[in-house]
């Protein structure tokens, strides 16, 4: 279960007691970590109800500004400030998780704090601004993702006064075309007469999801590739069925010569992960294959998790290393009970890409079974034709046979 995320609010003073530094934000992280039987959990940790801020900095000219809290067993969250002449913004974050925390980590391999450094990603603020985001941002940074909503900060606050004009992140700010939110399967009845009711309409269908076109680089070169069409299947208290739109999506991940990892980020909504490792099926045969997925899904208004799974246990689209796996019909993968994912036109290559073009494909036995079922559906075709053709001469003959003996 996730438990409660409590706001934080952070009034830092300087030595006139004036406030220089405010922020009001509230924030979660998913971690994925080792346990004691070497295989990998996700957890949430979330801001307790008493946290402190000891660290925060006011900042100046030369030197940056902190923001920093503590909360719960041990861990740590801070990010630093710099500015211009004219603007403000957000440096680098750090943050430290204790998996000695057993009541977030109850079985962690490793004890003890982890700190991992990420790069902000806030635009530039104008100094006398406040920055704005109610929607959800995150950060993804090896094993964490840190997600935050309903931001409120202003760093270097000039004469202890919080500016009255925002700058709003881009999420918050509206587009020509609204937001298109998730499919939802569900059921409408059409309006009744007292002379008839109307029947009940089915389903309105819901359509495939797009295609899109992923890809990572190490260097210059192109070292995975990746067509799919993907769609999600939660099963709560409705079902919902999200299609990953690929205008919207960026990929993320590594490459490497026995593991690699391909992240897509629809935009502030949902996460996922697919892992890819080699495999020896004999002293010189080496295949891949796709053996973890994990999907976050988040509510986009207030980052709640809508649902976080986990599988790492899969065995799917395998194919010889140097080579590319295609299935062309949908397939389904089980991640767990509440969640399936649908894959649509996959074409994939994790490994060993050449000039930036996918190796020749190992089809998969749906896309296989079809390819052997078309010949033999026309040659029945073919063959049902040529009987019709062969009764109808017997026939005709035996007419012809029948007019000659009455002459």
């Amino acid at each position: 279960g996730f438990f409660q995320s409590y706001a934080v609010e952070v009034d830092v003073k300087d030595d006139s007691n004036a406030t220089c530094l405010y922020a009001k934000w509230m924030m979660r992280f998913l971690i994925k970590y080792e346990t004691n039987s070497s295989d990998y959990k996700n957890a949430t940790l979330n801001l307790s109800s008493s946290v402190t801020h000891n660290g925060s900095v006011c900042g100046s000219d030369t030197q940056a500004a902190v923001l920093a809290v503590q909360f719960g067993e041990g861990h740590s969250w801070s990010i630093n400030f710099t500015k211009t002449n004219e603007t403000y913004q957000g440096d680098f974050i750090t943050f430290t998780y204790n998996t000695s925390d057993t009541a977030v980590f109850p079985d962690a391999k490793r004890k003890g704090p982890v700190t991992i450094v990420v790069k902000d990603t806030m635009r530039p603020v104008q100094l006398n601004n406040v920055f704005v985001c109610h929607n959800t941002d995150f950060l993804e940074a090896e094993n964490v993702t840190q997600i935050f909503w309903n931001v409120t900060v202003q760093a270097f606050v000039q004469n202890g006064t919080i500016g009255k004009k925002e700058s709003r992140c881009r999420a918050d700010t509206p587009t020509s075309a609204p937001t298109v939110p998730p499919t939802i399967a569900n059921v409408t009845t059409p309006s009744t007469t007292t002379l008839s009711p109307a029947p009940t309409t089915a389903p309105k269908p819901v359509e495939n999801p797009d295609t899109g076109n992923y890809s990572l680089k190490s260097g210059n070169k192109t070292c995975l590739l990746a067509t799919v069409g993907l769609q999600l299947n939660v099963s709560q208290d409705k079902p919902l069925l999200i299609n990953v739109n690929p205008k919207t999506t960026t990929a993320d991940g590594a490459c490497g010569n026995t593991t690699a990892t391909l992240k897509l980020n629809d935009g502030n909504s949902t996460l996922i992960g697919f892992t890819f490792v080699v495999k020896n099926t004999s002293a010189s045969v080496q295949r891949f294959y796709l053996k973890e997925v994990n999907v976050t899904l988040l509510n986009r208004l207030n980052g709640s998790v809508i649902s976080n799974a986990d599988n790492n246990n899969f065995s799917e689209w395998d194919a010889f290393l140097g080579s590319s796996y295609m299935c062309r019909k949908e397939q389904t993968l089980q991640i767990n009970e509440d969640l399936q994912m649908h894959t649509f036109n996959l074409w994939i290559q994790p490994f060993l890409v050449k000039a930036n073009k996918f190796s020749t494909a190992e089809e998969c036995f749906a896309d296989s079974d079809l390819n052997f079922l078309i010949p033999i559906a026309v040659g029945m075709a073919l063959g049902f034709l040529i009987i019709l053709v062969f009764i109808s001469y017997i026939i005709g003959r035996r007419k012809s046979r029948t007019g000659y003996q009455s002459v």
